[in-house]
């Protein structure tokens, strides 16, 4: 009789949607979503048209999808995972780990596809462009905010309001996304842009007090700490 086992390989291998997905981003890409057919992924992922209705009710719903899975979707997930939670009380090291994580995402080909796509169908999509921006974005920024709320009422740095200082942390990577890896002609070399996040976050720690011992000591004259402004 013969014995079945299933290899770690096996166990890895990306499911049919997973599969969907993975071409429907390279397809929509290419193509844009209004020339994308649904014939023309079923065929670059190997099944019939009608199978890919099994796990996609259209293409519009295969477009929500990906929005799910990327971008600050992505990042929002990010921050609900044990990694992050065990950094709720160290701020230096949670801005370093979340800038990182953004390296490494703005490295990936795919999520230079998925910016391209969402660039071009936000606005011609019905829901997309709320979904994307008022679902994904807020959810983002309300976690950030959340992290930086604790930082402060545990005395851990010194803000007026956290959920601003979560948006200026945002933005200052998002410059460097901009500087480094759209505007340019070809993406920066990485060590290029790690000394970028590192001049920024040593920037940025110093303005919020972080890791500043002796702000511990006294709290100086105009500085809020460990009370976090209403939202």
């Amino acid at each position: 009789m013969a014995v079945h086992t299933s290899s770690a390989a096996d166990a890895s291998a990306p499911t049919t949607r997973d599969r969907i997905l993975t071409e429907a981003l390279d397809l929509f890409a290419q193509s844009g979503y209004g020339g994308a057919s649904m014939r023309e992924l079923a065929r670059r992922v190997g099944i019939r048209e009608s199978s890919l209705y099994n796990h996609f009710s259209g293409k519009a719903a295969i477009l929500e999808a990906i929005v799910a899975e990327h971008g600050p979707a992505s990042s929002a997930s990010r921050l609900e995972e044990p990694r992050y939670r065990q950094l709720a009380r160290q701020p230096a090291a949670f801005c370093r780990q979340f800038a990182l994580d953004l390296v490494e995402q703005w490295s990936d080909p795919r999520e230079h596809q998925f910016q391209k796509v969402i660039t071009a169908e936000r606005n011609r999509v019905p829901g997309i462009r709320a979904k994307f921006a008022d679902h994904f974005y807020a959810r983002e920024q309300s976690m950030m905010t959340d992290y930086f709320r604790g930082f402060a009422l545990a005395g851990l740095i010194s803000t007026p309001d956290p959920r601003e200082t979560a948006r200026l942390f945002a933005a200052g990577l998002i410059y460097i996304r901009l500087e480094h890896y759209v505007m340019g002609a070809a993406p920066s070399p990485r060590p290029k842009v790690i000394e970028a996040i590192d001049r920024y976050l040593a920037f940025f720690l110093s303005l919020i007090g972080a890791g500043n011992v002796d702000n511990k000591k006294r709290k100086p004259k105009g500085e809020n700490r460990g009370k976090a402004a209403s939202d």
